[in-house]
């Protein structure tokens, strides 16, 4: 090819992805407290919020059907205004279910507000999307989004400094009363709707200041410098899109495939038991932490960024710290901070995957080079079997795993620090999370929460998860029980010699960083 043909292109293709100016927007803002009060999710709360001055009602949803279900049913339940928030929003079974929720509540005179990550959708949603827009209740925004849309990974190619930033935040909120966030995304691996990989997650339904909080850090989003106007990005939707949109929901309900997932939109849910007045509450001071949404553009102030805030929150950890991270990069700093910790006194327990279960041997990599360091500083280390989520359905003590009720590969974010508080969100313990991504989570104040988690390291963990060990040459090994006998394994259970030479190469190329 002539070098000038090839200069042409070139120009051609970094033209072709340069953002449009992002213009005017339309200004909105939360629904405020007098009028959420005044809305059916308002008033049904209202008298155990009123016992329960200044704290936050919290029910945590481990189980992957009843997460989804009741997030349909908040959907349902919204009078004013839904804030939805997602990092990976698929179009599928559950993805399609909810839109099509989110477009009857947008029928019913709700305003809907839906921002996504742009990295997360795939190309075969713009149309839906742009319809979805084109609604007069509905206004959909991308977070850093690609200007190519098909194929979007050719955006890596020209402007990866921007695109490596994304917005990893989940959350859904009706009427600034009620919201849903924590671990999982919107797509079928999340809600055990597939026969594929399935995600072992934990969200949690919080109602009170902590609601309000979050509505209010949507705003901040919704207003960001990288919250675009889905109409400046995608063309315009075909005139039949949005029926196009109720064809595919009832093609779903017709289908005898989907019949579980068809049932649980009518059951009853804990929204529909927090609405009357049924539903049992943990009742704790809360404190939401999110990254400034300028995290995206490099341009966040280091003290507004999510672990400062969770430093300053939740102090240094004198008794014990119980760490769950599907995927866990401690680097240098890290793996520092765990094991002095330990030499310290303090038990530090960490959960994550096996390589047998991760989903990302990339990033396995990262926690793999750490490995013997931790363990030869103290810290404990066990590391979720695929298999292991038919097991962690149920607890004799706790009723539902904290870990999710099913899955062959783990994707909650939470620790307990001290058995008082706890933390449930968005954030993994990576490099990724704490200097590329932005985040969100809720701190719990609650010694109950933070026992369950406890509890389900001494009791649960062992019997769902590898332990890895190090002998006395600094040999890695790993051990399981089973049937009260306790197995070794002198390399990685279930995994391939390929799998760990994968392993092994990723962890000594210079891109932890990226993690």
């Amino acid at each position: 090819m002539p070098r000038s043909l090839a200069s042409m292109l070139c120009t051609l293709l970094l033209a072709a992805c340069q953002l449009p100016p992002l213009g005017e927007r339309t200004p909105s803002s939360a629904l405020p407290p007098a009028e959420a009060q005044s809305t059916p999710l308002g008033k049904a709360v209202a008298q155990e919020m009123a016992a329960h001055p200044g704290f936050t009602g919290i029910d945590p949803l481990p189980d992957s059907l009843e997460s989804f279900a009741s997030r349909v049913s908040l959907v349902r339940s919204a009078q004013r205004t839904l804030d939805v928030q997602y990092y990976i929003w698929r179009n599928d079974l559950t993805g399609t279910l909810l839109l099509e929720a989110l477009r009857e509540a947008a029928e019913r005179g709700v305003r809907v507000r839906l921002l996504l990550d742009d990295n997360g959708i795939p190309a075969s949603l713009d149309s839906t999307l742009a319809a979805l827009d084109a609604h007069p209740n509905v206004e959909v925004r991308l977070f850093n989004p690609f200007v190519l849309r098909h194929p979007k990974f050719i955006g890596y190619l020209t402007d990866f400094s921007r695109l490596n930033h994304r917005m990893h935040n989940k959350s859904l909120t009706a009427d600034s009363t009620a919201t849903i966030l924590g671990g999982r995304n919107i797509g079928d691996e999340y809600f055990a709707a597939t026969d594929g990989i399935v995600f072992a997650d934990l969200d949690v339904l919080a109602i009170g200041p902590a609601a309000a909080d979050v509505a209010h850090d949507f705003d901040r989003y919704w207003a960001s410098a990288s919250a675009w106007p889905v109409t400046r990005i995608v063309k315009p939707a075909a005139t039949d899109q949005a029926r196009a949109l109720d064809d595919a929901a009832h093609a779903i309900l017709l289908d005898p495939a989907a019949a579980a997932y068809v049932a649980s939109l009518d059951k009853v849910t804990d929204v529909n038991r927090l609405l009357d007045g049924t539903l049992p509450l943990v009742w704790a001071k809360t404190r939401l932490v999110s990254d400034d949404p300028a995290k995206a553009l490099g341009k966040a102030p280091p003290q507004s960024l999510i672990l400062a805030q969770l430093r300053d929150i939740l102090g240094t950890p004198t008794r014990e710290l119980d760490l769950v991270s599907p995927y866990f990069v401690p680097g240098e700093t890290g793996t520092g901070y765990f094991t002095q910790l330990a030499a310290q006194g303090v038990t530090v327990r960490v959960l994550t995957n096996s390589l047998e279960a991760t989903d990302v041997s990339a990033v396995h990599s990262g926690y793999a080079r750490r490995r013997k360091a931790l363990l030869a500083g103290g810290v404990e280390l066990f590391e979720l079997r695929r298999a292991a989520g038919a097991t962690a359905s149920a607890s004799q003590d706790t009723g539902a795993s904290p870990f999710g009720s099913s899955g062959s590969s783990l994707h909650a974010k939470t620790f307990a620090v001290d058995g008082q508080r706890v933390f449930v969100g968005s954030l993994n313990f990576d490099p990724r999370s704490a200097n590329l991504n932005t985040e969100l989570g809720l701190v719990i104040e609650s010694p109950e929460l933070a026992q369950r988690i406890e509890t389900a390291f001494w009791t649960q963990v062992p019997q769902l998860a590898w332990q890895a060990h190090l002998d006395t040459g600094g040999t890695l090994y790993w051990t399981r029980v089973a049937s009260g006998r306790t197995l070794r394994y002198e390399t990685e259970p279930n995994t391939t010699w390929q799998q760990r030479l994968s392993v092994w190469f990723f962890s000594i190329l210079p891109i932890e960083w990226l993690l």
